[in-house]
């Protein structure tokens, strides 16, 4: 028999404190375990319980912090094959939205394994109005703010020991996240202070998706949706738009959750995409000016759309090494230039010709179908090496 407790800080209730004094085997992470004054087993959690459970040795606690099925030890003991039961206390998300006095239904709740996801709990942020991060080493309150300026302006409400003597709230500007020490950061909550809820969401975290998705910009919905569909854009990724027109390359990926950067060089095309993406309701990050000198300041990223310029702004674009990549050009002699320089570069590259035929009435009653001009599109993936 397995109990997995959770702890909060509180006393703990009558059920649990009955469960760990009858338990042969106590174990759990050591910050947990000397509050309570107990041993600290030597070894992985894993292999301590297989021993015990072995020798057949009576029951077995874990000691957990906040709600063990949350982001916790519940999901390592189930796919190691152990039915654990469990005595869940608040959570740590759930104490750092209290504490800070926030309603958490509409936020998103990131838990990253280590520094390697950094990226993706950034664009994250970047793309959505509210997140709970679960601070892990390498990704706390100095590294988010340090990525998130200047393009993205946020809230930094640091959570630091939850339940613990030393618990602290602070809320922090982004340049003194960076610069100032942390003791224990258990949570950071990354706020939009501008954000404005305009409806009740009857979903938790993530917005749902858009109910049609391709339906405006420079291109016509047929292409669109082939770019996206190539481009693949999703929560955590950043996307560029380069040469990004009235924005509806951008939108749609920001509509689908990526986080999303904009350049753009006409003043006229600036007006229609911001206008565009307030009509959307979404987060876009426009750079005025012409690549690939306004390329130089954006994070990497993990998808970029070329909808304007030359082979230059192509090669630009792939020696920032996103995962893929997609252009559209005007004329079939484009494409194997651009196809052989992706190539140069690392990607394995396609190239496509959509052209779309719309159907017509005419006056008579009579359908006839008219052709739009046909687009090439060239879509490539980076070959990873082994």
């Amino acid at each position: 028999m397995i109990t997995v407790i959770g702890w909060d800080g509180s006393p703990l209730s009558a059920r649990a404190t009955d469960c760990l004094q009858q338990a042969t085997l106590v174990t759990g992470p050591e910050r947990i375990l000397r509050r309570f004054k107990l041993p600290v087993p030597a070894g992985e959690l894993l292999d301590t319980l297989d021993e015990h459970l072995e020798q057949g040795e009576g029951p077995a606690v874990v000691l957990a912090e906040g709600d063990p099925g949350f982001f916790g030890v519940v999901r390592a003991l189930r796919g190691h094959g152990l039915k654990p039961a469990v005595i869940p206390a608040s959570s740590l998300i759930t104490r750092a939205f209290a504490r800070a006095g926030l309603s958490w239904e509409d936020a998103l709740v990131v838990a990253p394994q280590g520094p390697e996801q950094l990226n993706r709990v950034v664009n994250a942020c970047r793309a959505h109005h509210k997140v709970g991060l679960i601070v892990t080493p390498g990704v706390g309150p100095a590294e988010v703010a340090r990525e998130l300026a200047p393009t993205t302006p946020r809230a930094l409400i640091v959570c630091e020991d939850l339940g613990g003597p030393d618990e602290r709230v602070t809320h922090s500007r982004m340049g003194e996240a960076t610069t100032r020490p942390w003791k224990d950061p258990d949570v950071v909550l990354v706020v939009d202070p501008l954000y404005r809820a305009e409806h009740r969401s009857w979903v938790a975290g993530a917005r749902p998706g858009p109910d049609e998705w391709a339906v405006g910009g420079d291109l016509t919905p047929e292409v669109s949706a082939y770019v996206l569909a190539k481009l693949g854009p999703r929560l955590g990724d950043l996307v560029w738009d380069v040469g990004a027109g009235s924005g509806g390359i951008a939108v749609e990926c920001a509509r689908l959750g990526a986080a999303v950067m904009a350049v753009e060089r006409d003043d006229e095309a600036c007006a229609r995409l911001r206008a565009n993406v307030i009509g959307h309701g979404v987060k876009v990050a426009l750079t005025r000016g012409q690549a690939p000198p306004a390329l130089e300041p954006l994070p990497d990223p993990d998808a970029v759309f070329v909808g304007g310029g030359g082979p230059d702004v192509i090669v630009a674009c792939a020696a920032r090494t996103p995962s893929r990549l997609v252009c559209a050009l005007k004329t079939v002699e484009q494409v194997p230039a651009v196809l052989q320089r992706l190539k140069e570069h690392g990607y394995r590259a396609e190239g496509t010709q959509i052209q779309a035929s719309r159907l017509v009435i005419q006056p008579d009653g009579s359908h006839s179908l008219t052709a739009e001009d046909p687009v090439f599109v060239v879509h490539a993936r980076r070959v990873i090496c082994a």
